[in-house]
């Protein structure tokens, strides 16, 4: 199977102290060797931020 399931974290909620959001998403481990980095909304904070993959 090429497909992995990999978990993403919010970057700038741990700085400002506050919770930070996590969700899952899934990545080509063929075509996509380096980390799954995307914007997603995180409740928190009210906004839009960069959300990188943790180890799982």
């Amino acid at each position: 199977m090429p497909r992995e399931t990999v978990i993403i974290e919010c970057t700038e909620a741990r700085k400002e102290g506050k919770r930070p959001s996590r969700y899952m998403t899934t990545r080509n481990k063929k075509t996509m060797q380096e980390k799954v980095e995307k914007m997603k909304y995180n409740p928190s904070l009210r906004r839009r931020t960069l959300h990188r993959e943790i180890k799982a």
